[in-house]
């Protein structure tokens, strides 16, 4: 979807949208029309963010901070008056390991920001999208939200929390007119797989090289996924063309198969 008019004044919101993933969205939204508003944790991701992007509203925001999301949502109402799509895209990798090796602070560390920063955007974005007459909510899971993941048990069960959060608000949205889905990336090039390798090599003994033969061998396709292919998705499911999907776990991943 490359029509710079197809989202012509659309009011897209992302979290975590300076860099990687989210930024990837800022980017094709833009390029479609779309006024852009990102926060994310990074400051200087997010005064890049805003030179490279006309017009963003930008702001550092930590999507565990309850004060901080609000702020952020705040200036956005205030700019724009709402919003028409909502991208709940922060998350972290998350510890690896076995689950023995875990502690309880890694693990509400990575929950923290996968699910209370979801939480705390799906539920402003249900009021504001009602108020709205409709929309389109999409939030990140992963691959890793339909199997299980082998030494990274506080991430899986977050993407799991995911789906069972976006399916209930399909249900609850729904009548108002918001569709909700998730978006299930596989296996992303980019520095942030590049920390979960590091961090998998130290916990597995494995090298680097060696886990990245075993991802590439889980995929059907045998091979990675790009940012901008997970953008696509973005594009087409808050499109007119996929004003009838929702309640959906969107698989961008050149069939994941196996993630042992």
């Amino acid at each position: 979807m490359h029509n710079s008019d197809l989202f012509r004044d659309t009011r897209v919101v992302i979290t975590a949208g300076a860099s990687g993933i989210g930024l990837a969205f800022a980017r094709r939204f833009a390029a479609a029309g779309a006024r852009i508003a990102i926060c994310d944790v990074d400051a200087a991701a997010v005064d890049a963010a805003a030179a490279d992007i006309d017009d963003a509203i930008a702001m550092r925001a930590d999507v565990t901070s309850e004060e901080q999301t609000s702020a952020f949502f705040s200036s956005v109402e205030e700019a724009w008056g709402g919003a028409d799509v909502v991208i709940a895209n922060a998350g972290t990798g998350g510890p690896a390991g076995l689950i023995e090796t875990q502690s309880l602070e890694d693990w509400r560390s990575c929950l923290a920001v996968n699910l209370d920063g979801a939480f705390l955007t799906c539920r402003w974005a249900a009021r504001v999208l009602k108020a709205g007459g409709g929309g389109s909510l999409i939030m990140m899971s992963s691959s890793a939200g339909l199997h299980g993941y082998p030494n990274r048990s506080p991430y899986a069960t977050s993407k799991w929390g995911i789906i069972g959060l976006m399916k209930t608000l399909a249900m609850e949205l729904g009548p108002h007119g918001v569709r909700v889905n998730a978006i299930c990336p596989g296996s992303v090039e980019g520095d942030r797989m590049d920390r979960v390798l590091a961090n998998e090599a130290r916990a597995t003994g494995l090298t680097e090289a060696e886990l990245r033969a075993r991802y590439v061998e889980g995929v059907s396709l045998r091979s990675w996924v790009s940012a901008d292919d997970i953008a696509e998705a973005a594009l087409f499911l808050a499109s007119s063309a996929g004003s009838k999907v929702s309640g959906q776990a969107f698989s961008v991943d050149g069939h994941t198969h196996s993630l042992a």
